[in-house]
């Protein structure tokens, strides 16, 4: 995998949303020229969200309509951390001061449950959309006018008072396999790029003549691409097994032909 790919992808991932929803500005991301962007290696024992938060940090650097005054600026009380403020940016040409708490998610849409804000889980079942929107709001954002944080940006001669908090909020979503009729507003529909099933429909006859690549989590973000080693489906459902067992739901490539790929999770529970 080239580096570059990373990159390209975080820019092409859509926002969850767009414009202002739940009571949270999206910020818009600028459009950044990769032609002259080299980027530094990421160590690939961070986990993915921080991978990210580097991805978005050099993307941002090298942008010129944003300068990055801070970046996970840990906000402590004591000993204690409280928390962490992701980005804090000045636009070069209205000089608004900005910040920005980054996300990027993989999301299972779940059209058992009946609110579409509440449809958004993770593939293991261990995050949801609205509890991470609702700690956006009700805690990242209010940490920066704690005791702690207005002291913490005072330090670095930024006002908490005159900052507007936005999210860079992306996601990739998978709908239901077989399910084409989907209700998600306001969820941005872009964001589906896949689907998601179990195992018992991962043994029929639709998949059974691909060929298939299950790709680390530092390979998430990514299309699936012809230059990967493919595997017979025998040996992917051995794989998909041995991750089920251990209660997780990995992410699989599906190479139908040389012109057509899918991208699903097939989920343990």
């Amino acid at each position: 995998m080239t580096l570059i790919k990373q990159f390209q992808s975080f820019l092409n991932t859509p926002p969850i949303w767009i414009n202002k929803q739940f009571g949270i500005e999206q910020f818009n991301f600028p459009a950044v020229n990769l032609e002259n962007f080299s980027p530094t290696p990421i160590p690939d024992n961070l986990r993915l969200g921080h991978q990210m938060e580097s991805v978005c940090k050099q993307l941002l650097a090298h942008s010129s309509q944003f300068n990055v005054l801070v970046y996970n600026l840990p906000i402590r009380e004591g000993k204690q951390t409280l928390g962490e403020i992701d980005f804090i940016l000045k636009d070069a040409t209205t000089k608004q001061v900005i910040h920005v708490e980054l996300t990027y998610k993989f999301y299972i849409i779940n059209p058992d449950i009946t609110e579409p804000i509440h449809q958004l889980i993770g593939p293991n079942k261990s995050d949801a959309f609205f509890m991470k929107m609702e700690k956006i709001k009700n805690k990242q954002f209010a940490l920066l006018h704690s005791e702690a944080g207005t002291a913490a940006l005072s330090s670095l001669n930024i006002e908490a008072s005159n900052l507007k908090h936005q999210t860079c909020f992306k996601a990739q979503l998978f709908k239901p396999y077989n399910l084409e009729a989907l209700h998600l507003s306001p969820i941005n529909k872009n964001c589906i790029v896949g689907y998601w099933l179990r195992l018992k429909e991962f043994t029929t006859d639709d998949f059974i003549t691909c060929r298939f690549y299950i790709p680390n989590k530092k390979e998430w973000t990514l299309n699936p691409n012809v230059t990967v080693e493919w595997i017979s489906y025998t040996d992917a459902l051995l794989a998909i097994e041995l991750q089920l067992a251990k209660q997780k739901s990995p992410l699989v490539w599906m190479k139908k032909n040389n012109m057509q790929f899918e991208k699903f999770f097939v989920v343990w529970w």
